[in-house]
This record gives C-alpha cells, sequence and structure tokens, in this order.
C-alpha cells in the first residue's frame, strides 16, 4: 500500500473516530479508505486472487475505474444509503487497541519470508 493510500485509510479512521459514522470491522474501516483512495484516482492496484473475494475484487476494479474520471459525481441516494448504514455501527472499532490487534492478526496470516521482505522495504 502507498503512503497516498495510507493517507486516505488514516482520514477514515479519523472519520470513525470523531463520530461522522462507524464501521463493522476494522478491516471494513481499512476497506473504505482504500476504496476512497482507488476512487481519487491514487494508483493501487485491486487484491491478488486467493486475498479476496471475487466480488470485492470487481469493485475494485471498479473504483480504479472511477479514479479515471474524479470529477464524476456519487449517486445521492447510494451516498445516503451508505451513510445512513454507517451512521449505526460502532465506533471503538478503531480504537488504538482494535487496530493493535487487527495488525498482529494480520501478521500472524503471512509467512516469515513475507514478514522479512515487507521489513526490508521499510
Amino acid at each position: 500500500m502507498s503512503t497516498q493510500a495510507g493517507e486516505f485509510v488514516r482520514e477514515e479512521i479519523e472519520h470513525i473516530r470523531e463520530g461522522k459514522h462507524g464501521a463493522r470491522s476494522t478491516e471494513q474501516a481499512i476497506a473504505i479508505g482504500l476504496s476512497k483512495a482507488r476512487r481519487a484516482g491514487v494508483k493501487l492496484p485491486p487484491p491478488r486472487k486467493g486475498t479476496t473475494s471475487a466480488q470485492t475484487r470487481h469493485q475494485a476494479a471498479r473504483d480504479i475505474e472511477r479514479g479515471k474520471h474524479p470529477a464524476q459525481a456519487p449517486n445521492p441516494a447510494r451516498s445516503r444509503g451508505m451513510k445512513k448504514k454507517l451512521q449505526g455501527e460502532g465506533h471503538l472499532i478503531v480504537s488504538s487497541a482494535a487496530l493493535s490487534r487487527h495488525a498482529r492478526a494480520s501478521a500472524r496470516k503471512r509467512t516469515a519470508a513475507e514478514r522479512s521482505d515487507s521489513a526490508q522495504k521499510a
């Protein structure tokens, strides 16, 4: 994930902490941020096959297409509907403890070689 995409995720986490809306899980909060980044034109490939569902990969591809024409206005009815749905969700899902739990769980899923590679890259 690029630094630019990370900023979108960080911004989304701040929105949830401020109470603008909630999220069902830490993963969802991250996904919303990545989706916004793709729609804003950030070069971020869709997830690789085997890591997520076909539906998620398809949506990521659509977000990338949308990013090529970012001036296009979002559908207001869908926007309202999603916002209303997310407002009923929890806000503690992006606490520092929750984000830490998510990071450790994600790291556990990766092999030692993958962890080593990303550590050297960082």
